[in-house]
């Protein structure tokens, strides 16, 4: 790894501040100082900056609990985003793994681990993902068998994979997605003549939000959930 990818990863530093702190002479491997930003770290390397030991810390992984109102991103300028919910040290380099709608509540999954988030986005692991759905109308005969069948969503010519759709109440029904299309869950319910009043997704795969966690609030998860991914 280059030396100032390094610094940046165990820092709260920018690129460039790195290569300045570098440049400057600011940085030392195994004792030494080195002024080249681009340099190559041994294996065994001792990194210090300021005479203060730096080193990598292990991959993280968080599920919270997303409100409304709040965007999947790492910046917004005119809205909260779930980033700037967590109390973390240097929360550089995480991302979600699968994104909610501004109006859509529940569980997300942030990661610094891109190859692990890539086992959840990706579409050919099929990842699945369930919802709690509250609708305008009453649930139409046929709709459980059109969802396990796959719609058509409009202006799309394939139809969706099959679905599973359990009625929970008249207007309360779970969804559970093995595919990830933009606005799914609302468009597959538009293309049968109903509307979602509220979306609440519960689970990603085998892991399942936790009850304890209020709106907004957020948790490293357990060694069984992340490997659950793999």
């Amino acid at each position: 790894m280059r030396l100032d990818k390094y610094l940046c990863h165990s820092t709260s530093l920018t690129r460039s501040r790195a290569q300045g702190m570098i440049r400057g002479g600011q940085v030392t491997v195994n004792g030494e100082v080195v002024k080249d930003p681009s340099y190559k770290l041994p294996a065994d390397a001792r990194v210090t900056w300021r005479d203060q030991a730096v080193a990598l810390s292990g991959h993280r992984y968080l599920m919270l609990n997303k409100p409304q109102g709040v965007v999947c991103a790492a910046t917004d300028a005119r809205h909260r985003t779930v980033l700037d919910l967590l109390d973390v040290q240097n929360p550089k380099g995480l991302h979600v793994a699968g994104r909610l709608d501004i109006d859509t509540t529940g569980l997300v999954l942030i990661s610094d681990d891109g190859d692990w988030t890539h086992r959840i986005t990706a579409p050919r692991h099929k990842c699945e993902k369930r919802y709690r759905v509250t609708l305008a109308e009453p649930v139409a005969d046929g709709v459980v068998e059109r969802f396990a069948e796959g719609i058509e969503l409009r202006g799309e010519k394939q139809k969706t994979s099959p679905a599973v759709l359990e009625l929970l109440g008249p207007q309360e029904v779970r969804v559970t997605l093995s595919e990830g299309r933009y606005h799914q869950v609302k468009r597959m319910f538009a293309a049968v003549g109903n509307r979602v009043v509220a979306l609440h997704r519960e689970r990603i795969g085998a892991i399942v939000l936790d009850a304890g966690l209020q709106p907004g609030q957020w948790r490293t998860l357990t060694d069984a959930e992340r490997e659950s991914v793999l």
